[in-house]
């Protein structure tokens, strides 16, 4: 049959899971790194997924299509209840760990991570635990070098990740442009590495920072391949 029915650009989209989020029917899901829509009978049509789509990549068609199948949406929306998979982007969440004495008495030390996902890719710059938060920008090899990571630097902080060499340095400078600008984060500290291509995370923080317009304070944490701290200062 002729119908509405959402139509995706994957040129435009970069995967950040709001659409699929958004989406009541489950009809939109991340496959490899893009929204897709996961079948035509799912999406009944009415863009509650275009408006949030930040990349203006998600748009109304009518052609021909399968019929919107309510039924068959019950039955999927049950079959994905609790599962986690999918873009973790689409689906961030708070992380409730163990508190008090207790936990220390624990023959294996809890995590102190807060919230879901960390990848600075992957989260979306609207999180609610990113509003006002201390936010720890980290070095992806750091927490592989630096023994007390979770405690010294995880614990109370809202944690992002990334590898300034590996992926894309402008990517990141726009995205955490965006984080600060629409959160404006308590405070900012940056954990990278000693090696030459690490510099570039406190770098690129610095940058945002300026792009966004907001006064953040900023602590710029250097660690050594052997797991000692080597540098420790604050910017204002």
């Amino acid at each position: 049959m002729r119908r509405r029915i959402i139509c995706i650009d994957e040129e435009k989209c970069d995967g950040c899971g709001i659409c699929a989020e958004a989406c009541h029917e489950g009809a939109i899901a991340i496959v490899d790194g893009k929204a897709r829509l996961v079948k035509e009978s799912y999406c009944d049509g009415l863009g509650d997924c275009i408006g949030p789509c930040p990349r203006d990549a998600i748009s109304i068609e009518e052609r021909d299509a399968e019929e919107y199948d309510a039924e068959a949406v019950g039955e999927h929306l049950a079959g994905m209840a609790g599962s986690p998979s999918g873009c973790p982007g689409a689906c961030p969440e708070v992380i409730e760990g163990p508190s008090g004495g207790a936990a220390e008495n624990m023959e294996t030390r809890p995590s102190r991570l807060s919230a879901w996902p960390v990848q600075i890719t992957l989260v979306p710059p609207n999180a609610p635990f990113l509003k006002k938060a201390d936010l720890l920008l980290a070095a992806d090899c750091v927490p592989f070098a630096y023994a007390d990571f979770h405690e010294r630097f995880v614990r109370g902080r809202t944690v992002l990740v990334g590898c300034p060499k590996l992926d894309d340095a402008e990517y990141y400078l726009q995205k955490l442009e965006e984080i600060f600008r629409l959160n404006s984060p308590s405070s900012v500290t940056v954990v990278y590495m000693e090696v030459p291509c690490c510099g570039g995370l406190p770098r690129l923080a610095r940058m945002a920072a300026e792009a966004s317009g907001r006064i953040i304070p900023m602590r710029l944490v250097r660690i050594g391949i052997r797991g000692k701290m080597i540098e420790d200062i604050r910017v204002d």
